[in-house]
């Protein structure tokens, strides 16, 4: 269900943010241009796959000298996304919001915006972004071109297919 509150914000809105900040609970939280986009966190699913690629990844990232990290924040204060995972360039210095990444992993949840953070993600310099859906059991590599992003078997970066990663993820079991 998609809400939006058009003109000043109620007090009770403003208490239901700041409880979200206070409890932790506004991790997955974005803003896209100066729209603050309220995001539950993800399933456990969602959990088991990250897991599963921090650990298939990582080590290639190591390798490629890049430095791996959880959600955070791409993008500037009133204008970012949050991606489940993102791999920089070795020497960078982590921040509350990072200008840019190298890699940035989407992991798809039920009627989430991964998808839609694509032309956020190519104006912000990201080389590549994964995208890996549980419930469809597919993963898919995207590295830049001229003026969007495209479709790829494998990681340039990495050097790993989305076939490889996808054969060696499990995915989402029957509730």
């Amino acid at each position: 269900m998609r809400t939006v509150l058009v003109g000043e914000l109620p007090p009770e809105v403003h208490d239901l943010l700041e409880r979200r900040r206070a409890l932790g609970q506004d991790l997955f939280d974005e803003v896209w241009e100066g729209e603050y986009h309220m995001v539950p966190a993800p399933h456990g699913q969602h959990g088991d796959v990250d897991d599963q690629l921090a650990q298939l990844i990582g080590p290639l990232a190591r390798a490629s000298g890049l430095r791996g990290s959880g959600p955070c924040n791409i993008g500037e204060s009133n204008n970012h996304r949050v991606p489940d995972r993102a791999y920089f360039a070795r020497g960078t210095t982590p921040r509350a919001f990072n200008p840019t990444a190298e890699i940035v992993v989407e992991i798809v949840s039920p009627g989430d915006e991964s998808r839609e953070k694509f032309d956020f993600y190519f104006q912000a310099g990201v080389t590549e972004v994964l995208i890996v859906d549980p419930g469809e059991h597919s993963v898919d590599w995207y590295t830049r071109a001229d003026s969007t992003f495209r479709p790829t078997e494998s990681s340039d970066l990495l050097g790993v297919s989305a076939a490889e990663l996808a054969g060696q993820i499990d995915g989402p079991r029957p509730e």
